[in-house]
């Protein structure tokens, strides 16, 4: 799948010098894509936008933890 057109964005909330965070993108139709921001040129994941609602909202209520 071709993300050249991606506008990846990190969480304001990623600080500091370790640089672990992931990074999202989602204004390519259809899909949202997240990868590693420490390997941003290394195959990332691809989601729906149903699906990339449904995990945020479990993050959001605590379902991971």
């Amino acid at each position: 799948m071709d993300l050249s057109g991606a506008e990846w964005l990190k969480s304001t909330l990623s600080q500091g010098d370790n640089n672990n965070c992931v990074e999202v993108a989602r204004n390519l139709p259809g899909i949202v894509a997240v990868r590693d921001s420490k390997a941003p040129d290394k195959p990332g994941l691809i989601f729906t936008p149903s699906e990339w609602s449904a995990f945020a909202s479990g993050v959001r209520n605590g379902e991971f933890g």
